[in-house]
């Protein structure tokens, strides 16, 4: 099994007197003051493992693991950016518990052990980092401030005409692949990318609805068509090879031609039918077929998640939800409320909200539970004495709410929070949550510097 960290340091240089090598020094020490937070990680790289496997001589441990997550976060690495400065900086060395003389680890030890980290065990890391708070009397959750914002997945700019290009493209290099591997032949089966690609061209370029709509007319008889080659690749590959590579292939294909479906439904029903298809039934990507629609105050379009966001007086974050669809704000105040209590074991003294949480309702809902001040940033017909116990307060806290903005800022700036770089729904949340850890743990260390 993995061990939690290594029993005895190895040799190696000391950390340099610089200030982020000094944050890395207090990071260090939180963490190694924390050791749950080693053991969570642990379950989940030896969670599909049994007793008998083992991590070989050379394999990272959960400490080395986080640290690494920790970096690539803090500095922005690509995977392959991280491998080679966590064994060139001596300071990275250090804090990752590399020794003098040890080789480090390859880009793909590192993605393929950091992806490991689930969005729960990224959770509790965070809960387990606000009780340290808590301890060291940096954070105690009496005044809170909330507000959502959106991470944006990474996809191009959708638009019916390139998605259709993406299903052709994407469908045809698999019945290809799937014909060099194992052998099969799809009857009638011709590559029309290139046809898919001048058509997409002369739709975007189209000088009119008429030339537009025999553009989309032709691109959606090529889909169709390769709709076809890929149910014929399909029964090819599950009759002749029925062996555990074919059948994964097979379910690739299945799961691209089912996306392509939608895509030409909604294609159809939106340009050749004129019908305004809900953002709920549209697909805006076939990669992050998850990603949702997010409009703005009818001002921005964003394509990725609402994610709703607590902080606290220390400029730590709280809590985050990672929501499905676009939900309104004024329905997530009481659910953000009850996970406080759920955080801390009791409601804050003090919460402040955007507003886009102002309600009558949300207010009741909130004195019920025995907070003394709440203030929503637009007042929607309540006086400010009624939300707050004077208008001093209400006007302290709505200036508090305004830096829960700044935190986002920095969020989204300097941890990679503008947009998602992982691949699927599952390491979407775990992205989010791994930043907000980051975040978190420099916070901290700047606080006890």
């Amino acid at each position: 099994m993995r061990e939690k960290r290594q029993k005895q340091m190895p040799l190696m240089g000391h950390i340099q007197d610089h200030t982020q090598s000094k944050e890395l020094k207090v990071i260090s020490t939180i963490i190694d003051n924390t050791p749950t937070i080693a053991a969570l990680v642990l379950q989940d790289l030896n969670r599909d493992k049994s007793p008998t496997q083992r991590a070989g001589a050379k394999g990272m441990s959960a400490d080395q693991i986080l640290r690494c997550a920790v970096v690539k976060t803090l500095y922005g690495f690509t995977y392959e950016e991280l491998a080679f400065h966590t064994v060139d900086s001596q300071s990275l060395r250090w804090f990752c518990r590399i020794g003098i003389g040890e080789e480090g680890f390859r880009k793909s030890a590192l993605n393929r052990n950091i992806r490991a980290i689930s969005e729960y065990t990224w959770e509790m890391i965070n809960r387990s980092l606000l009780d340290y708070a808590k301890a060291e009397k940096i954070e105690k959750g009496r005044e809170v401030r909330t507000d959502c914002t959106c991470v944006e997945t990474n996809i191009h700019e959708p638009t019916d005409s390139s998605l259709l290009y993406d299903c052709v493209r994407v469908l045809t290099r698999l019945i290809k692949q799937g014909q060099k591997e194992f052998n099969i032949k799809v009857p009638g089966f011709s590559n029309h990318t290139r046809r898919a690609k001048r058509r997409m061209l002369a739709i975007m370029n189209a000088k009119n609805n008429k030339q537009r709509k025999a553009g989309y007319t032709d691109l959606l008889k090529v889909a169709e068509m390769v709709i076809g080659y890929a149910r014929s690749a399909r029964e090819k590959l599950i009759g002749a090879a029925p062996a555990d590579p074919a059948l994964e292939m097979s379910g690739i294909i299945k799961d691209y031609a089912d996306l392509t479906g939608q895509v030409i439904d909604q294609t159809r029903r939106r340009v050749l039918l004129g019908e305004k298809v809900p953002s709920s039934q549209k697909v805006v990507s076939i990669f992050e077929p998850h990603t949702n629609i997010i409009v703005k105050d009818r001002r921005e379009t964003l394509y990725g998640h609402k994610i709703c966001l607590t902080g606290g007086a220390s400029n730590l974050i709280l809590d985050c939800v990672i929501l499905e669809g676009n939900p309104a704000d004024s329905t997530l105040a009481v659910s953000m409320l009850d996970r406080q209590k759920e955080i801390y074991g009791r409601y804050p003294l003090k919460t402040c909200f955007d507003g886009g949480f102002a309600s009558k309702a949300n207010l009741e809902a909130a004195k019920t539970r025995k907070i003394k001040d709440v203030c929503f940033a637009k007042k929607r017909g309540m006086k400010e004495t009624d939300m707050c116990r004077s208008e001093y307060v209400y006007h302290r806290l709505r200036r508090f709410r305004a830096g829960i903005e700044s935190g986002i800022s920095w969020l989204k700036r300097c941890m990679g929070l503008a947009r998602c770089t992982w691949k699927g729904w599952q390491a979407f949340k775990s992205y989010v949550w791994s930043s907000i850890v980051a975040a978190n743990l420099l916070t901290l260390a700047r606080a006890r510097l």
